[in-house]
């Protein structure tokens, strides 16, 4: 994949962009600030974007505001966001941007290599990937449609929120695909999410998993 980091410390940019590249993959462009990242995405269109959260000026949510846009000007972009702590409302504000190819992060990942790259091309090809941290923060606040799953349904359903897929799920739990399906299928019934043409169930249980 071709890949452009936005990452004002130039070490772990330079760190990050090492690690892909010897799994393989192509980073196009590095980058340190917001301006910078969306100029980098207009000339490059690449497979993903990994960005930082808090980058200059502010060092607040440049990265975030940045990444919210280039996803209203390209809702197809697939955006990795990088954070050295579990910030809610930037995972919010992400999430609520699109479902589709984007992913929530924290910098310790990075360091978990082969999970790091894994993650990395999954947001790439579309998937959802929310760091178990970030899920441990996002969940449990009062009384919501999850509280009626039951434990093994708010496992598998804690599992997908972290990208899993259901064969990754029954590696998992070391249970079988068929169980794995019936819980998916219990979660959306409880969720109150029929099939249509229009949304995606699993990512719609996901986003109200998390409350976004």
């Amino acid at each position: 994949m071709r890949v452009v980091i936005a990452e004002d410390l130039v070490l772990l940019r330079e760190g990050i962009a090492s690690l892909l590249a010897d799994n393989g993959h192509e980073v196009v462009a590095g980058v340190g600030d917001g301006e910078a990242l969306l100029a980098a995405l207009d000339e490059h269109g690449p497979d993903l974007a990994i960005i930082d959260v808090r980058m200059p000026p502010t060092q607040t949510d440049e990265g975030v505001r940045a990444a919210v846009e280039a996803r209203r000007r390209r809702p197809d972009a697939a955006i990795l966001i990088l954070s050295q702590y579990v910030e809610e409302r930037y995972a919010s504000d992400l999430l609520s941007s699109g479902t589709r190819g984007v992913g929530y992060l924290l910098k310790d990942r990075v360091a978990e290599v082969n999970e790091f790259v894994a993650a990395a091309a999954r947001v790439a090809a579309g998937g959802t990937v929310i760091d178990p941290e970030v899920v441990a923060q996002l969940i449990g606040r009062g009384q919501r449609p999850v509280d009626a799953l039951t434990p093994r349904e708010t496992e598998v359903l804690s599992l997908m929120a972290e990208g899993h897929s259901n064969s990754s799920i029954v590696e998992r739990l070391q249970i079988s695909q068929s169980a794995v399906e019936k819980h998916v299928r219990k979660v959306f019934t409880k969720l109150g999410l029929p099939e249509t043409e229009h949304h995606h169930r699993r990512v719609l249980a996901v986003l109200t998993y998390l409350g976004v």
